[in-house]
């Protein structure tokens, strides 16, 4: 006997299960009674008296019956208590599915998360397909690049963004993270992408940043840009600090049938914050999604341990 785990794509949760490669086992739990009173007991905790009585058999055949189940180790004894002047043993289901496996048939698949929520996936789509990864995540390169010379700096919270996407997709067969400089040179902007680093660091996010919602702003100089932070047009507030961002999905400008997701920072923490606010903070994030393909939050990271690294978030706008 051995335990697995059985996932259910359609209520995104899982059941351990218990496989049974023994024959004689299985034929326990099989028996009509046997299986009656299995079924009985993964409803709620019961002892053998109060069992007989709800089917209206004998105590002693119920008794026989338990016997054979936790030697099946289909049900487990949970706790004693005095009823009638004896104690009677509490049995309870210790599994809640059985069943048998067979040497073949193997598939590789992800594991659903018992956090996954449908507005995850729904933002995800279509860079997320039916457990398929179908896009690149771009990062900006460590090097001095672009018209601020910048060197990126926040191109590693890429790894812990896709350790997390990892558990609702198989591995890619190629590498799915390329610098924003590799993008521009291969010109393979036309597909779904997943941008980490604000305008300052990653070229691509610079390029769509005038078909942001809430965006960037960056006014021309003689130097380049100078770089003021996000402006909402929707409420005209200005956001300016290190530790805030951009979190946002549009319709990819190279191509209208791809989407753009974007993690932004006004600086490297900024896009930390972004990061942080998708993979734990979620269901705050997304808590004003509908679906649509041109959603943009402003989010704020914040220390609230005092260990000088962003640990939480809020939701501006």
């Amino acid at each position: 006997m051995k335990q697995k785990l059985l996932f259910s794509k359609e209520q995104q949760e899982g059941k351990e299960i218990c496989i049974y490669n023994d024959p004689r086992k299985l034929k326990l739990i099989l028996n009509k009674l046997s299986w009656e009173i299995l079924h009985m007991l993964s409803e709620k905790a019961m002892y053998p008296m109060e069992i007989a009585r709800r089917l209206g058999i004998h105590e002693q055949k119920v008794y026989y019956h338990i016997r054979k189940l936790v030697q099946a180790k289909a049900i487990t004894k949970v706790k004693e208590e005095e009823r009638k002047g004896a104690m009677a043993k509490f049995y309870r289901a210790s599994f809640p599915a059985f069943g048998v496996e067979l040497p073949f048939g193997g598939r590789r698949s992800r594991v659903p998360s018992t956090l996954t929520s449908k507005k995850v996936l729904q933002f995800l789509h279509p860079i997320l397909d039916d457990d398929a990864f179908e896009g690149t995540i771009v990062v900006g390169s460590p090097d001095p690049h672009g018209p601020f010379k910048t060197s990126a700096r926040d191109g590693h919270y890429a790894a812990y963004l896709t350790f997390y996407l990892g558990q609702y997709s198989k591995l890619p067969d190629d590498f799915i993270i390329k610098l924003d400089v590799d993008m521009k040179a291969e010109k393979e902007e036309k597909n779904n992408l997943i941008l980490v680093g604000g305008p300052g660091t990653n070229l691509l996010t610079q390029e769509i940043n005038k078909y942001l919602p809430i965006n960037f702003n960056m006014t021309p100089s003689e130097h380049g840009f100078i770089f003021g932070g996000l402006v909402s047009e929707k409420t005209g507030n200005i956001y300016t600090a290190d530790t805030m961002g951009l979190v946002a999905k549009i319709v990819n400008p190279w191509d209208k049938e791809k989407r753009t997701i974007v993690f932004a920072g006004n600086k490297a923490v900024g896009t930390k914050a972004c990061v942080l606010a998708f993979v734990k903070y979620w269901k705050k994030l997304l808590k004003n999604y509908q679906g649509e393909d041109n959603f943009a939050t402003v989010i704020q990271g914040f220390d609230l341990v005092g260990d000088g690294k962003v640990d939480s978030i809020d939701v501006l706008e």
